[in-house]
């Protein structure tokens, strides 16, 4: 999507209003905003490789990663290729595990994301972490990324948590009651908050 999400511009001026830290970095990084894409096996893979890692590593093995799938990533690729040419990109054996998963789930069609698309944020969460590889953090990626929602808040994201106590000036980690007051100040549009943060951090949008 090369366009804004279409609560973009409403969230940014409700959230600028509503806190004179997040106003600011909001008004830095004016012209960027969150890139979802159309395709969810792709989110979903790019997701796996940027599980617990940072975010210049992930980006360095999925261009590697890329290049064993000849910018073709799709289910029947991801398949075809050996967990050698998958270790080569620099994927652990248990990510491996996971990119195969997913690909055969999409393959068999038992991953309905047309069913996906209709559920709520929790419901949605539930039913992408019964995929073997995707916990809560990959899931709530997943709805920012691929299916646009709004409000979703990774606390169990380490950047987002860097970034909070970076710009408000807290302990590390955030205490779960300051976490918890910067959640309900920012309900409604989380996402736009947390992709603010990590731009604020981050010399490059982040992408899954």
């Amino acid at each position: 999507m090369s366009s804004p999400p279409k609560y973009w511009y409403k969230a940014k001026k409700i959230l600028s209003k509503n806190d004179p830290v997040l106003k600011k970095i909001i008004k830095k990084f004016n012209k960027g905003f969150l890139k979802t894409r159309n395709n969810p096996f792709f989110s979903l893979c790019r997701t796996i490789v940027g599980q617990q890692i940072s975010t210049k590593a992930a980006d360095s093995i999925w261009i590697k990663f890329e290049k064993k799938c000849k910018k073709k990533i799709a289910p029947k690729i991801v398949l075809k290729l050996s967990r050698t040419t998958l270790r080569s990109v620099g994927l652990s054996k248990q990510k491996i595990g996971y990119l195969k998963n997913v690909a055969l789930s999409f393959k068999n069609k038992s991953f309905k994301i047309k069913e996906l698309k209709k559920m709520e944020d929790d419901s949605a969460i539930e039913y992408i972490t019964q995929l073997k590889g995707l916990g809560v953090w990959s899931a709530q990626m997943f709805l920012m990324f691929n299916l646009n929602r709004p409000d979703i808040f990774p606390v169990k994201d380490i950047g987002l948590i860097r970034a909070i106590s970076k710009n408000y000036n807290v302990s590390y980690p955030p205490s779960k009651r300051f976490l918890d007051k910067i959640s309900k100040l920012h309900s409604g549009y989380r996402s736009v908050f947390t992709w603010y943060m990590w731009r604020s951090i981050d010399p490059v949008d982040v992408e899954y």
